[in-house]
């Protein structure tokens, strides 16, 4: 079992920057790829980035490449999303989930895929 606690969500103006932290507990976290997905109301939820199970992997979707770095320190057991150059259609409620299934290298895209999810940390991008 795997469970995940997301924070370091907030409010700033467009062009800033946040970093979200997804701490992990469960002895299985090393072996999990890791992925963060967004949503906001009336919107599927969709993929942001996601990293393989020792991190030199990584998937970025186009809206965020460049601008978002994603990365993993398995000793602290905490999964990170550095986000940059922040837009206002950022704005969501950002989720981690961990993928145990498989080696996942790439990591996966498909929300299917993910097996543990945390509550959510909300984002808001002000114009």
């Amino acid at each position: 079992q795997v469970q995940l606690v997301e924070s370091g969500g907030g409010l700033v103006q467009a062009g800033g920057s946040l970093r979200l932290s997804c701490a992990a507990s469960g002895r299985i976290f090393t072996n999990c790829a890791v992925g963060w997905f967004r949503q906001t109301p009336g919107k599927e939820r969709e993929i942001v980035a996601a990293v393989n199970r020792r991190g030199g992997s990584t998937y970025y979707s186009d809206s965020v490449q460049g601008r978002f770095t994603l990365y993993r320190d398995n000793v602290k057991s905490t999964v990170y999303l550095q986000m940059n150059s922040l837009k206002p259609e950022d704005t969501a409620v950002y989720y981690c989930a961990a993928a145990a299934s498989g080696l996942w290298y790439p990591p996966p895209v498909g929300e299917d895929k993910y097996d543990y999810w945390g509550q959510g940390t909300q984002v808001t991008v002000s114009s």
